[in-house]
């Protein structure tokens, strides 16, 4: 199983890729399921009982993300692998802020997956 890391709202933001990222292949690399390993909110890092019972499952443009078996959020995402850093975009359909809007970026760094997004919402 792959891992991913949260980070919300602040993150550093890392050198990406040239340019040239073609979208199509950039959106298969994040398809599949994908297990937390660290996550931090407000500058604090989430305790390791919460973290270790998450997951993101992303099939298509639709992505769902877990914590210990139950749904936290489901959203349609979009990316902009050209921009650097590159860019994805959650309108978040169900969860706490269904009907909001969380503008994010995000790198693979070798087999990890790394997210940073704004509270939903604001910029």
């Amino acid at each position: 199983m792959r891992r991913f890391v949260v980070l919300l709202p602040i993150c550093l933001l890392i050198a990406a890729e040239p340019a040239k990222v073609d979208a199509k292949k950039e959106m298969e690399k994040l398809q599949g399921e994908w297990s937390m390993v660290l996550g931090e909110r407000n500058g604090q890092e989430l305790p390791y009982e919460f973290v270790k019972g998450g997951k993101r499952i992303a099939k298509g443009d639709e992505t769902t993300v877990e914590f210990a078996g139950e749904r936290f959020m489901k959203a349609k995402f979009t990316i902009d692998p050209s921009k650097k850093p590159k860019q994805i975009d959650y309108k978040i359909l169900e969860g706490r802020n269904a009907d909001k809007t969380a503008l994010g970026i995000y790198e693979f760094d070798g087999e990890n997956l790394k997210f940073c997004f704004a509270a939903a919402g604001s910029d």
